[in-house]
This record gives structure tokens, C-alpha cells and sequence, in this order.
């Protein structure tokens, strides 16, 4: 099971520090990625400073090196490629794939969503805060996850590349990133399956094939919720990395046997490597002892 042209990624943001779920992401993206004779990159997602924590980023990059999932080419951070992302949106521009939306939230949820037919465009001489939107309204997206099989997505409404606040959108530094990285596969968690269908619009609209998707299942908490920053999940204990490790494979399906707790990580990671297969994946969202 080789492929010496599949580049996979791990690409979190620096909201907060890695938690479990964090963890069973990129022990499912680093293992599909070496099981599959790939390579695995990481990506720090620093692309947004308001929401961003001081010290997460370096936090984050503590807890992947403690479990020995490293990187095998220099880590690249979203803060440094603006130029990339403002050179993708001439592009789409030039084509007339982006627009001006001076639209308020309060005037979209008035509308019950945004609409490129009723858009308060920028005038010119306006003082109006704009934003960019890409064109794709309307349109349909057909596509294969490796994990919840055939997908049909429509856009109901055309995704802001460039904010109003002059940061750009993760739907656009993702894209660009993946295309510029040369990723052939994207394992993540199943929260953004449903962005998938814009990606692959946007991922053609800058003359690129997208890559294979694969969308593994979030590890929930007690009240339903997907463990995340924003839920207060707690922060992986880096002093207990083989369990962490081997909790990590249990979700994904494995059955690692007892003496394993007594190996270093990286020993782990290739025992897992050497018995990866994607079929033994349960797609559903569950809680961590299920």
C-alpha cells in the first residue's frame, strides 16, 4: 500500500492548546499518510489573532513533538503567506469569481441569508466596510469521502474569501496552502465535511485538481458536543504519551495489546502504521468510551 506522490497535513489553529480530539486527527492523518508511503506535513493555522491564544502555537508543537508526530518538512504558518492569498484573490478576480459585499450581519440574518441578487455592494466613494465572496452560489458538488462515501453539497450562499476586517477567510488560506504544498489528501475531522464541496469549487477556480477527502469522526463529550477549545476540552497531559497514543487508536478502531503502554511513541506509531487500514474507521461521531 504505497503512493510516493500522497501528501497529507495536519493543520491546527493556535486557539487553545491540543486536546484528545486534536490528537485523534493527527494520529489518523500522520498514520493514512506513512501507511500509504506519504508524506505528512504540519500547519500552523495562525490566521486569525483575535481568537488566537498566546502560546498555543508553541504549545501545540510541544504536544505533536512529545508523540512524536513530527513533521517531515519545515512547519509553514499562515501569518507568513499573506502574499499568497492576496495573489489568489487577483487571480479570482480577474476571472470575476470574487465580489464586494458591504452586507451587515444583522442585514443577512434580516434576509434569512446572504444573497448575491440583494448584495450592498461597495460603491465607489463609499466609506462601507467590504468583504469578498467567491461565486458559487447555487451550485452543486459531487465527491467521495474516503469515509462517509458519496457526497452531493450545495451552496446556498457565496463564502467570504477576504473579511471585512482585512483578514483572510479560511476557506481561501486553506485552499491555497493545500495547492501550493501539494497535498493530495486531506484527512481531517467530520466538522468540515460540509465546507468540503466550496473547497473543491474554489480548489478548480484556481486551476488546481482537488485532493481526496477523508473525514474521520469526532470524539464527543458527555453532552454531546464535539470536544473543542471553544467546549473547554482539556489540554493533552504531554507526561502520558503512550496513553494518549493508544487511547487515540482505540477510537480509531484498533486494538493495540497491553504491553504496548511500554513502548516509546514513536514504536507506537509504527505498529499502528504497519496495521493501518482505513475500513476499520467507524465514521460516527461518538464519546471517547464507546
Amino acid at each position: 500500500m504505497t503512493s510516493p506522490s500522497y501528501i497529507g497535513r495536519f493543520a491546527p489553529s493556535p486557539t487553545g492548546p491540543l486536546h484528545f480530539g486534536s490528537l485523534v486527527c493527527a494520529v489518523g492523518s500522520y498514520l493514512d499518510a506513512v501507511a500509504h508511503g506519504g508524506t505528512w506535513l504540519i500547519r500552523m493555522e495562525d490566521l486569525d489573532p483575535p481568537r488566537e491564544m498566546p502560546g498555543a502555537a508553541e504549545r501545540i508543537l510541544h504536544s505533536l513533538d512529545t508523540h512524536e508526530l513530527h513533521s517531515q518538512r519545515p512547519i509553514e504558518w499562515q501569518s507568513r503567506r499573506h502574499h499568497l492569498y492576496q495573489n489568489a484573490l487577483e487571480q479570482l478576480r480577474e476571472k470575476g469569481l470574487v465580489y464586494p459585499c458591504g452586507c451587515t450581519r444583522e442585514q443577512i440574518r434580516r434576509s434569512g441569508g446572504h444573497r448575491r441578487a440583494t448584495c450592498r455592494q461597495y460603491t465607489p466613494g463609499s466609506d462601507a466596510l467590504t468583504a469578498l465572496r467567491f461565486c458559487c452560489e447555487g451550485e452543486e458538488e459531487r465527491f467521495d469521502d474516503l469515509w462517509h462515501g458519496a457526497q452531493i453539497q450545495h451552496t446556498v450562499e457565496d463564502p467570504i474569501l477576504k473579511r471585512k476586517d482585512g483578514l483572510y477567510a479560511y476557506q481561501l488560506a486553506v485552499v491555497v496552502d493545500d495547492i501550493a504544498q501539494g497535498v493530495t489528501c486531506v484527512v481531517r475531522g467530520a466538522d468540515l465535511l460540509d465546507c468540503t464541496g466550496v473547497q473543491r469549487r474554489l480548489f478548480r477556480a484556481l486551476g488546481a485538481e482537488p485532493p481526496g477527502f477523508g473525514h474521520m469522526p469526532l470524539v464527543m463529550n458527555e453532552s454531546g458536543q464535539k470536544l473543542s477549545k471553544q467546549n473547554q476540552a482539556a489540554a493533552l497531559d504531554d507526561a502520558r504519551p503512550a496513553e494518549n497514543l493508544l487511547q487515540a487508536l482505540r477510537f480509531l478502531g484498533f486494538h493495540p495489546p497491553a504491553e504496548l503502554i511500554l513502548e516509546q511513541p514513536r514504536h507506537i506509531l509504527a505498529w499502528a502504521a504497519a496495521r493501518w487500514q482505513r475500513r476499520q474507521i467507524d465514521p460516527r461521531n461518538r464519546l471517547l468510551h464507546q
